[in-house]
Order: C-alpha cells, then structure tokens, then sequence
C-alpha cells in the first residue's frame, strides 16, 4: 500500500509510475482538502486492484469533509447564555414555579444545548433556592454544569465577605457558574448605591477573588449601566474592568440596562474593551429591547469580538424584553459567520420557543422572527406563485432549518396557485380539473370572506372544504338537527352573575355547582355504525339523539356531540377545545348581527392544533358549524372512507 500522491499543478496522480489525470470530481476541492484526502486514503500497488471510479469518489467524500470541517473551525464560536429563568421572570405577567423551572432548564440544555442557564439568583427568593437544592438531584449532570447562580456583588462596608449571606448563598447553590452584578457606571454608584467609587471597586475585586479563587467557581461580571456609564466616565468603567480582571473574572458582560444604545455605539465601545481585555476573559453583551434594538444590539457586540450573548427565550424580561434568542441563534448560525453548541439543535428552536411559551402561559407571538406561527407565512397570490419557481424569492431561510413550515395562507388576496397548493397538501386528486377545483375554491373563498368569513388561521376549515369538493370524500358524521336551551331561575342581574365573598366586600363569580342557571342541548346525529353484530347491511350507520347540559349553550352542544359521536369514533375522547373567540361583524345591526366564531382544538396524545371559522347571524349556528367542522377534522386520519356517511 502506497499513499495518493497529488501532483497539484499536473492535477494528476502517480500509481506504480503509471499517470492518471485527476478527475473532476477531485478537481473542484481546495489543495488542503485533497491533502487531508490523500493522508487518508491508501492505493494498492498494482494497477490492477485500483479502479479509478471507486477511488476518485473516496477522495472527493473526504476531501468535502475536510473542507467542511475546515470552513467550521474558521467560524468564531459563541458562547450563548441563557436568562429566561431569571432576567426573563421579571417580565410583567411572567411567572414560573419551581417545577417550571426544572422542565425549562431540561429544554434549553437538551433541546436547544444552549452554553449557560441562569436559573435564578438564591439570594432574593425561596423559590430560587428551592431550584438550586432540587437541581441536585433532579437534573442531569450535564445540566448541572451549565447552571448559573445569579447574585451581586458585596454589600458595602462589608469587612469579612463570608458575614455577606447573599454571597454565600451563591456559594451554597453548588452552581458551577455565578454572575454577579456590579455597579460600573459613577454616577449610579454614588447616587443610588450611595457608596464611594474606591469601596464599589472594592466590592468587585473581594466578590469575585471569594468565588473564583477561594471556591473555584467561574465567574461572569455583569457590568450594569455599562454603555450609559462608558459615556458618563469611560476611565472609572475600565478600572471597575482592570479590578475583576485582577481577582480573576472569567468573563465581563457588558450591560446596555436602559436599552437606549444603539447599534453603531454599541458596536465602537465593545471593540474598545475588547482590544484591551479579550485576551484575558470572556466578552460579552447583556442587551434590553426599550428602543427595539436588543438583537441588533447583540449582534452588533459580537461584529466588534464579543464571545457571549446574554439572552432569553422569546426576548421575555422586564419592561419591553430583553435580546431574544429565538432571533439571535438563527441570526448567527444561517447570516453570519459564527458557530455555537445549538447548531447541532437549532432545528428544535422553533419547539422551545413554543414550550417556554406554553409553561408560562404566554399566546405565542405569530410574528416573531424564525419561529412564529407567520414567519414563513405567505399570502399574496403573486408571492406564492413566485415561490412555486423558488421558494427563496420570499424566503430567507428554509424554515425546516428552525424548525418551522412555510405557511401558504388563503384569503380573499390569495390567488389560485394559493389553493393549487393547499390541495396538493391535502392529498386530494381533481386529475386534470385541479386547475378548475381550484379556481372554483378560491372563488368560494373569496365569497365567504366578502361575509365576514376568514381563512388565515383556519386552516383546517380550508382543508375541509377541498375535501368536499372531491367525489372520493364523505364525511364520517351528519348532525340531522339541533335544539338548544337556556334555563335560569333568578332574573336579578346582579345576583345571577355575581356572589357575595363573607369574608370581604369584594364579589367574586359563581362556580358552576352554585350558579341556578345553565344550558341543555339536544343534538341527533348519524354516524357510522362499527359494531358488526348489529350493523345492517342496508344501514351501516346509526342515528343517536344524545342530550347534555352545560355551563352555557355552546358548551353543552360540545358535550352532546361528542357525547354522540365517540360510540363510533371513540379517538375523540383525546379532542379538547382550547380557545373559543366570537366577533361580532356588524355591529351596527345590533343584536342582529353577523358573528364570526373561530374555535380552536387540540389533540391531547399527538399535541396537534387546528382552527375552523363559521359565520352566521345565530351565533349558536355558527358555533355548532365550527364544532361540526374541528370534529371532522379531527377524524381525518382515522376514517375509511367505506364506512362514511353519504348525504
């Protein structure tokens, strides 16, 4: 055996004196890949165990690798750290118990494989300390290394650092990493720290020699006030930088806290700290989002050398939010040059963003960048028949690299490549009418929404109506008729909504059990008949009338007609509504009024979510057309369509 020799400037190779020229498919690869190539690969000696096909394609695999690999350790890694479960909880109406905690700091570590968790600070709240003692022994050791333990500095005038019980609470919170926050800007040390600027440096050297030098912890400084204070008195923010340096920080965030910079400035002054400290600890950029600016903010530190990104997931945080890193790891990973341990996982950046949002109980915003429902949404005709050619002609990225799906919206803007596109989703072949179904679709469509129907976020509705224009399709379920009724017995307004709380004054509303009012509903439907010792050839379907009360009309027409429908199609136990909105459409036809009801449903094994719309001047009507409409949907994939119910 003999090594590939590779003769760069003959491109040709020697095997037992005998010449070869190079293929093409070697050709196209840098010298240093067909070098790492030819380490790796091994001839025979004789030619007549060597097949040159074989061989060349060997060599063009490696050497792809090689320059793969090689373009890979060119990009500058950075560092992302993770604050949702601190800096992000201090967002109004954000809150997350313990428990909470502990699943989040799973997703970000196994899902997203973010650097850094700041799980909270143990010093401030029970709650936190909670975490840290339950992390012990309820997380992973892989996460465990990536906790974060938030705190401050010393208190001032503090002579022995260990009498400080928020630093030691640090210390006891066995996280491997602390930050602690410092004051750097002047003025705010003297006016609200209310200490002088030699005992706030003070402060920063014995906070961070106790925790890395004494417990060997890696410690993170996080620079408040930062930029505001860089431009109020750019020589006491490098000394406040020179003492942590000294006591042997591992890295200096700096911190634009009011959110007022702006990219440019903060570009310029991270360059400057990162000339005179990179070499010696970690840089990195803390932004809040005031002026809109936190990602352009961040990512404009990394441009001037920073090495770490302080964010939070969905850009939660106090006042308008912090840097949001569902924007900012796609933004580095796909538009710049920069690599980071979530490159591996942010295919999954899409599903975390929707799980943190879920454990908070936050609505997912549909316009977020890379992971809303509508990054990748697409409504104008024009638009999607352009994407038919190449989907990048609106598209920055392919979403599936975040894990998100291009959306093909239907309104009455859409136009008929719109629909084209719909149908081939669903499945259903029109032969050669599909340009026909189609163009009488968007037609119908068009009409609808002229009444006040809307199909941007009722996809399953859409799908459903091109079910139904296809000759194969019938549906597993008809409701022949309906009734409702509303019952009350207390006709004072007050009392009937209201209960007086004994304890206090205030009022609070009355649960179901006490309420003297309520709903019954009476659906008769016919479904398909699946028990085969009293299924009669010439009815392969039963007719139920079922009844059931509930805390109002349409509550109780959902219960009936599952109540009805799950003998036959009992995977509807697992279907849950999950939001219900009513708009009214004309207003000034008062109680005459068109209604719009969009339901949403959810099921509860697969996690899927779909939404129908209907419209009707009876808003009972309209809610009973979108529950029919999301229980069909829902039965999709468990139908035969044998066994359906002809009309």
């Amino acid at each position: 055996m003999i090594p590939l020799l590779l003769l760069f400037t003959l491109r040709t190779f020697s095997c037992n004196d005998a010449f070869v020229l190079l293929p093409s498919n070697i050709q196209r690869h840098s010298r240093a890949a067909i070098h790492h190539a030819q380490s790796m690969i091994k001839l025979h000696t004789t030619m007549s165990n060597f097949t040159t096909e074989t061989t060349s394609e060997e060599v063009s695999n490696i050497a792809s690798e090689a320059e793969s690999l090689e373009e890979e350790s060119k990009k500058k890694y950075i560092y992302i750290y993770d604050t949702s479960l601190r800096d992000g909880t201090q967002g109004e109406s954000v809150s997350v118990s313990c428990e909470d905690k502990l699943k989040i700091a799973n997703k970000l570590s196994n899902a997203l494989k973010v650097d850094f968790i700041e799980a909270g600070w143990p010093g401030s709240n029970p709650k936190d300390i909670e975490f840290f003692t339950k992390s012990q022994t309820v997380l992973d050791d892989e996460i465990k290394q990536k906790l974060t333990a938030f705190g401050s500095t010393r208190r001032k005038g503090i002579k022995n650092i260990e009498d400080d019980r928020q630093i030691m609470t640090l210390i006891e919170s066995k996280a491997p990493t602390i930050c602690m926050v410092a004051k750097s800007h002047l003025k705010q040390v003297e006016d609200i720290l209310r200490t002088t600027d030699k005992e706030n440096l003070n402060m920063i050297y014995d906070s961070v020699y106790y925790c890395k030098q004494i417990h060997k912890r890696k410690v993170f400084v996080d620079l408040e006030h930062f930029f505001d204070g860089f431009i109020y008195d750019k020589a006491y923010i490098l000394q406040c930088c020179d003492v942590a340096i000294d006591a042997g920080v591992d890295g200096l965030v700096l911190c634009d806290t009011n959110g007022g910079t702006m990219p440019w400035d903060i570009h310029d002054m991270t360059k400057e700290i990162v000339d005179l400290y990179g070499d010696k600890a970690i840089i990195g950029i803390h932004c809040h989002n005031d002026c809109g600016m936190a990602v352009a903010n961040s990512l404009s530190a990394v441009q001037a050398g920073a090495t770490m990104i302080q964010g939070t997931i969905n850009g939660i945080g106090e006042r308008t939010g912090n840097a949001d890193l569902c924007s900012i790891v796609p933004s580095l990973l796909l538009h710049m040059n920069y690599t980071s341990t979530c490159k591996s996982a942010l295919s999954n950046i899409t599903t975390v963003s929707r799980f943190v949002d879920e454990v908070l109980n936050r609505n997912p915003n549909p316009a977020a960048p890379f992971v809303g429902q509508s990054a990748f949404a697409h409504k104008g005709g024009l638009h999607v028949a352009a994407m038919e050619r190449d989907e990048k002609s609106y598209q920055h990225i392919d979403p599936t690299l975040v894990g998100n799906e291009k959306r093909v919206l239907i309104s009455e803007l859409s136009g008929r490549q719109n629909i084209l596109d719909k149908i081939k989703e669903s499945g259903v072949s029109f032969g050669d009418q599909t340009s026909e179904r189609a163009l009488a679709i968007l037609n119908r469509v068009k009409s609808l929404e002229s009444i006040g129907y809307t199909f941007e976020g009722a996809d399953a509705s859409v799908h459903l109506m091109i079910l139904h224009m296809s000759k194969e399709y019938c549906p597993p379920f008809r409701v022949l008729d309906y009734s409702t009724t509303v019952f009350d017995f207390d006709l004072d307004s007050a009392s009937r909504v209201l209960g007086s709380n004994s304890d206090d004054d205030s009022v609070v509303i009355k649960d179901e059990k006490s309420a003297r009012n309520g709903a019954r509903a009476t659906v008769l439907v016919r479904a398909v008949q699946l028990d085969d010792k009293v299924c009669d050839e010439n009815a392969p379907y039963t007719d139920r009338l079922e009844v059931s009360d509930g805390n109002g009309p349409v509550d109780a027409l959902a219960k009936a007609l599952i109540r009805a429908l799950q003998p036959s199609h009992p995977v509807l136990a697992d279907i849950e509504l999950v939001d219900y909105k009513v708009r009214i459409l004309d207003p000034e036809k008062a109680t005459g009024a068109a209604t719009r009801v969009m339901i949403e449903f959810k099921n509860k094994v697969t996690d899927e979510l779909w939404t129908t719309v209907s419209v009707d001047r009876n808003v009972i009507s309209a809610s009973l057309n979108a529950l029919i409409d999301g229980f069909e949907y829902a039965l999709l994939d468990y139908i035969d369509n044998a066994e359906c119910i002809v009309l």
